[in-house]
């Protein structure tokens, strides 16, 4: 696997795959990233609703089932592995000011941050201070050339497609993410970023290996141009978090990604 110290994952939520892939009506921009970048077509999320899916993404495991549920939990996770290994990342989350923890606030959902549910960062004031940053520091770090190696993005629920029209989230991914990385040495020729786009799940109805059909896409130096899946793997949450930790040079991920496999046929291997 390619190595990167840009890894960018941006979240969005409760869109079904036909949805999403090939609709130049909701999605034009996204649509364009992925025929840029890489489209794993067998991705599926974990459960329903959306926490489950955060925690997998996050620690390999789905821990709860409860939406409205802000306990903080001890157990191993990549937050946890990157402070170990000085790895340096970041939430940028819309709605939300420097070191926040606290439950929903206006279009803030905690449940869509789970950082702010595990003890290293949660626990830690210190650390959340680091970790934890309004959307508006996304932005400025991007321009002045300073993100992090791993940059966790949550758009608000009008953004993300949770409660705003596919239009707004597509717009918004437009303007404050592909934008600006576009311009960014890191996401050109020679480079080594990683544009990650991924939904937490698909529509209510479809319970398809626990979360229904959604999409997942790469783009960026270390990915394969105009890339369709053509293996018959189905990739879940769990994957994208082993992929993650092996693009961040982590070794031995947490829970079910200890057994997963990566998503190494989306990138331009070594």
């Amino acid at each position: 696997m390619p190595t990167s110290q840009h890894v960018v994952l941006v979240m969005e939520e409760n869109q079904s795959y036909s949805s999403v892939a090939g609709n130049m009506t909701a999605w034009p921009h996204l649509n364009a990233l992925i025929k840029a970048g890489s489209l794993a077509s067998n991705y599926y999320a974990n459960a329903h609703p959306s926490i489950p899916n955060y925690f997998m993404l996050t620690t390999g495991q789905t821990l709860t089932l409860d939406d409205s549920s802000t306990k903080v939990w001890d157990v191993d996770n990549i937050a946890r592995r990157m402070l170990s290994a000085k790895v340096s990342f970041k939430v940028y989350a819309e709605g939300i000011k420097q070191g926040y923890v606290g439950g929903n606030t206006g279009l803030y959902v905690i449940r869509h941050n789970p950082f702010a549910m595990l003890s290293d960062v949660a626990s830690n004031t210190t650390i959340a201070n680091q970790v934890i940053q309004p959307f508006t520091q996304f932005t400025t770090d991007a321009a002045n050339k300073t993100l992090p190696a791993f940059s966790f993005v949550v758009p608000d629920l009008n953004d993300d497609a949770h409660n705003g029209t596919p239009q707004a989230a597509d717009n918004w991914l437009q303007s404050n993410i592909i934008g600006p990385l576009t311009t960014n040495p890191a996401f050109q020729i020679g480079g080594d970023g990683l544009l990650i786009v991924l939904f937490d799940e698909s529509v209510d109805s479809d319970i398809t290996n626990g979360g229904g059909h959604i999409v997942a896409t790469f783009w960026g130096p270390i990915v394969k141009a105009g890339y369709t899946q053509t293996s018959k793997t189905t990739y879940q949450h769990q994957n994208m978090l082993r992929t993650v930790m092996e693009v961040l040079s982590l070794s031995n991920p947490p829970g079910a990604a200890a057994s997963a496999s990566d998503m190494s046929e989306f990138f331009n291997l070594k």
